[in-house]
């Protein structure tokens, strides 16, 4: 038996042996993809090939701690149901040995092409690093072909994650990387033909000194175009908090600009945080064949208190973030809800206006929407979320109690032009809002007593509030 067959019939026996303690947990999600057991993390590999939806995502299939990190896989047709397929990728050669790492999947002559980031730790803790390529056929099993790309000088080993993709006639790979000064950074490649890849060099801006500056290391790089703008979406890791700014442990964000792909020079405005809540991160992007820019992330964040979650007695932790379609509006990222969410709907369980105080009892999966003009709100959901505005600071707020000790915690963001619109999805352990459609995002789990049913809204002005029940069990 190889390696890879050994790592396999594991990681299965792991999810048989834990299956009946999983889905025992109350916190289990309803409509969320989530590992089958143990931890997952960052979304890899996103893609529509060949007409199915591919998610493939960092697991660690033993235990609910980081480790030696396997590629898990998620099909759908619909961005709604989702399958568990096959594990694409284990950990079993000399160039992935300890982790095969973040990276993405194109579609190149009839195949899935694979390229990530093999991990390797010597018996020191050292660490080499590895861009590596594998294939497929089917979109299902997939062959290692080995590395591809070796860490060039300049930089630590902490240089993963990339990203592929075509621009006119050549390829291009984005890697996040630190630099020897301990300075986060993209870095990009070109190839012809997906073999022989050539470093055009870290992307910098003559207009920015700062540029390269932000943070100690820049992780899941994603380049893509929206609106005719080229966007940098990233995950800077070392970020000090800045009043309401940059309040978890590492953030995510972008920036919007102009890449020269000659000369890897990108002029670009100011660094913008991606989602204003408790918990988000690498998140990776993808065009379907509608043309859209369809966005998903991983719901937690590093080092952020992973060890006290309430799932990990039951041997599961983590899960990702809806899918998002993402739109360029006046250089600002809006996200919202791909369309096909709305077939999540089984019962539309209320629709009232309300111009004062309003409560009601709400289902743990739900989506509720207000509208209207909201001059000050306090929203309490199931006793463990608060959701505030006021419009003359124009500052809204979401509170939480933490996973640690119980006490409050906040995010929060500025809406100088008033609150307008919520669209919230609730689920087991989690909730997605976005705000003003997609202006504002907020995710978050929370862990809300399983017997809670409370929504609790007072407000000045007036709003509609709508509510809908949503499907069970979409994961197969």
């Amino acid at each position: 038996m190889t390696q890879d067959e050994r790592l396999r019939q594991q990681a299965y026996q792991a999810i048989e042996d834990n299956k009946e303690i999983v889905e025992k947990d109350p916190y289990r999600q309803g409509y969320h993809l989530m590992p089958p057991v143990g931890l997952l993390n960052d979304p890899n590999g996103w893609i529509q090939w060949k007409g199915i939806y591919h998610m493939f995502f960092q697991w660690m299939p033993f235990h609910t701690g980081h480790g030696a990190k396997f590629w898990g896989h998620f099909t759908s047709e619909n961005l709604v149901d989702w399958h568990l397929e096959p594990i694409a990728l284990t950990p079993s050669d000399w160039f992935d040995e300890n982790g095969c790492y973040s990276g993405s999947a194109i579609s190149h002559e009839s195949k899935m092409k694979i390229f990530y980031t093999g991990n390797v730790k010597n018996e020191h803790g050292e660490r080499a690093t590895y861009q590596c390529l594998a294939e497929s056929n089917d979109g299902i099993h997939f062959t290692k072909k080995g590395v591809q790309i070796h860490l060039p000088k300049g930089y630590t080993a902490h240089f993963r994650d990339p990203k592929v993709w075509k621009h006119g006639e050549k390829w291009y790979m984005v890697i996040g990387a630190q630099t020897e000064e301990k300075l986060g950074a993209a870095v990009l490649y070109t190839s012809e033909d997906l073999k022989s890849w050539m470093l055009k060099g870290k992307l910098h801006s003559n207009e920015d000194e700062a540029f390269g500056k932000l943070g100690y290391m820049w992780e899941c790089p994603d380049l893509f175009s929206l609106n005719g703008k080229d966007i940098l979406l990233f995950s800077p890791q070392g970020l000090e908090a800045n009043g309401i700014h940059y309040n978890n442990s590492y953030q995510t964000g972008y920036f919007t600009g102009r890449l020269n792909y000659d000369t890897a020079s990108y002029s670009h405005g100011s660094f913008t945080e991606l989602d204003r809540g408790f918990d988000f991160y690498a998140p990776q992007t993808t065009e379907d064949d509608k043309g859209r820019r369809i966005m998903i992330g991983w719901m937690g964040v590093p080092g952020q208190n992973e060890e006290n979650q309430p799932t990990i007695p039951y041997k599961w932790v983590h899960n990702l973030t809806l899918p998002r379609e993402l739109q360029l509006i006046d250089d600002r990222i809006y996200q919202w809800p791909v369309e096909e969410l709305k077939d999540l709907r089984v019962e539309k369980t209320y629709e009232h206006t309300i111009a004062d105080n309003w409560r009601g009892d709400i289902e743990r999966r739900s989506e509720v929407q207000l509208t209207g003009h909201m001059k000050k709100l306090d929203l309490n959901l199931l006793d463990e979320v608060e959701i505030t505005f006021d419009q003359e600071k124009g500052l809204m707020t979401v509170s939480r109690p933490s996973v640690v000790d119980g006490k409050i915690e906040t995010r929060s963001c500025y809406l100088t032009e008033g609150l307008s619109h919520l669209r919230i999805f609730l689920d087991h352990s989690s909730l997605e809002m976005f705000v003003n459609n997609g202006q504002e995002v907020f995710t978050m789990r929370m862990f809300a007593d399983p017997a809670s049913r409370d929504l609790k809204i007072s407000l000045q002005g007036s709003a509609k509030v709508e509510a809908w029940t949503l499907k069970n069990g979409c994961i197969h």
